[in-house]
């Protein structure tokens, strides 16, 4: 599989706004499959969050290393649109208006506008997990009036039991995200309820889109799969972040299972490498579109060359 080449479908004729001079949409054709990546913006959570059982001294090198800071972690925020046949599917919303302190996020919607897609031609949605800058777009006001009658969200069955009644007691999470992401699921489940297409293990939103789940970030936690001809990319949502390639078993502190998401990105991981599929994250810096190499018994990110 060859270089992503620029979706045509998405142009707008749209004059170019502030907004325009930061990159915040990247289109590629995954054979005879569209998809957009956009981006929400950027979290800043503490830097401590993305290695958790790290030593302080270990995590500020590797920071060191990138050139960021130690105390805050600039965590790009991505989500997907993809166009298969009829369907318009849309994979995670991003973050909202839930957490007012973020303020480089939750920019979503206008960018959304911006790409020329319109909330009522979205025939699916896609969760892969239901954080909440994951499902945070969706509960911005006005959204679900603009969002069709007929609106499928597909998520695993699992997740949505785990919300019901969550657990934080393995995750690093302070405590006011944690109630954060409690009250955003919350209310996810209220107002959506009746759009819910739950799955077990996996299941086809549309010609080659697959979710699958993977657990361990989350216990529902998903990635989707999508494949046309000889071309595949996955998106990863939380399973993969820019640390898991020098360090895979560094623990996040919004996995809930750490041990188990260990061993999801691993496994994802491998799988990327023997395959050749091309990677889209959500906390992967934007477009978030590479591959992974293999390197000694660590693996190695290679970020595609833009496509103008």
């Amino acid at each position: 599989m060859g270089q992503p080449q620029t979706m045509k479908t998405f142009k707008t004729d749209d004059k170019p706004g502030p907004d325009d001079l930061v990159p915040s949409r990247y289109a590629v054709r995954v054979g005879e499959i569209d998809v957009l990546v956009i981006s929400d913006g950027v979290l800043e959570p503490p830097a401590e969050s993305m290695a958790t059982n790290a030593e302080p001294a270990t995590r500020n090198a590797w920071l060191d290393r990138s050139f960021l800071a130690h105390d805050t972690f600039d965590w790009a925020l991505n989500a997907v649109v993809v166009r298969s046949g009829s369907q318009t599917i849309l994979i995670d919303s991003g973050i909202g208006g839930e957490v007012p302190d973020f303020t480089r996020a939750g920019l979503f919607g206008s960018r959304l506008a911006a790409a020329g897609v319109d909330l009522a031609a979205v025939t699916d949605v896609v969760l892969t997990h239901m954080h909440f800058d994951h499902v945070g777009g969706l509960l911005v006001e006005g959204v679900k009036e603009q969002l069709r009658p007929d609106l499928r969200i597909h998520v695993s069955a699992a997740e949505v039991a785990f919300w019901r009644a969550p657990d934080f007691s393995r995750t690093g999470m302070p405590p006011a995200l944690a109630e954060i992401a409690r009250n955003a699921s919350r209310r996810f489940l209220d107002a959506y309820h009746a759009e819910l297409r739950t799955f077990e293990q996996e299941q086809q939103v549309a010609p080659g889109v697959v979710v699958t789940r993977t657990g361990g970030h989350t216990p529902g936690h998903s990635v989707v799969r999508i494949a046309s001809g000889s071309d595949r990319l996955m998106f990863g949502g939380d399973a993969i972040f820019p640390v898991s390639f020098d360090h895979p078993e560094w623990h996040n502190g919004f996995e809930h299972d750490p041990e188990e998401a260990t061993r999801v990105r691993l496994h994802l991981m491998q799988e990327l490498a023997t395959t050749g599929s091309w990677l889209v994250s959500t906390h992967m810096p934007f477009p978030s579109v590479g591959r992974v190499a293999a390197e000694g018994k660590l693996f190695r990110w290679v970020p595609a060359w833009w496509d103008y």
